[in-house]
């Protein structure tokens, strides 16, 4: 009879040991599922942060892009002529970008001199005898001197039609065509054209008000008074 007391505590610490056993084993359990947790987290935001890096490097990618071809764009539309070549009484032009192809070209004149705008398709080019006549009247109604000293110029504006990778474009700028006179009112004079400079880019609607206002300030374009006025 007295073995029983003790059989009951030995049942008793037992079971105290299982339910620990249990405890640990469910607390390892929870610990396992957390830190489960806790990667199956780190990978869902590893796995969201390099899908935003790819998407922002994709934007960026497109932007840059973007911003090339408009730059590219807008290189395309922008049209600078210069002199190919120079013969005395012609002016040969030709883009300085191999690019761009023209097409036609519209060249105007001073509406002081009185001369009609000239139309070119497939040759770009400036002649002096579009406006020798009426420049020599010009320079005599000014009262200047017979021989150039050094080259004179006649500003143009010049709108230009050309085709850039089968785009079509449209320029128009002033440029001053540089020249030089020589010889004698009575005998007549000689015009030789020299070459070619840009002014600056003007609008299609704007360029005759631009060329008609450098016009004025030059020399040429300012008739010398007539005595007693």
């Amino acid at each position: 009879m007295m073995d029983e007391p003790e059989a009951t505590t030995e049942t008793v610490q037992e079971a105290r040991a299982k339910e620990a056993r249990a405890k640990e084993a469910a607390a390892i359990r929870r610990r396992w599922i957390t830190l489960g947790e806790g990667i199956a987290v780190l990978a869902v935001t590893i796995s969201a942060l390099t899908l935003y890096i790819n998407w922002s490097d994709k934007q960026e990618t497109r932007a840059e892009k973007a911003a090339e071809s408009q730059a590219a764009s807008v290189r395309a539309a922008r049209l600078v002529l210069h002199a190919d070549s120079v013969e005395g009484d012609r002016i040969r032009l030709r883009p300085t970008d191999p690019a761009q192809v023209v097409q036609s070209q519209t060249i105007l004149f001073p509406k002081a001199l009185g001369l009609t705008p000239v139309d070119t398709t497939g040759e770009p080019r400036i002649e002096a005898d579009w406006f020798a006549d009426r420049l020599k009247q010009a320079r005599e109604a000014a009262k200047l001197p017979d021989d150039s000293v050094g080259d004179e110029k006649l500003p143009v504006a010049i709108v230009t039609r050309f085709v850039v990778d089968g785009e079509p474009h449209e320029s128009a700028a002033l440029y001053d065509i540089g020249y030089g006179i020589t010889g004698r009112w009575l005998a007549g004079h000689r015009l030789s054209l020299r070459g070619l400079s840009l002014v600056d880019t003007v609008t299609a609607a704007g360029a005759q008000k631009a060329l008609d206002q450098r016009w004025a300030g030059m020399p040429a374009g300012r008739p010398a008074n007539k005595p007693g006025t």
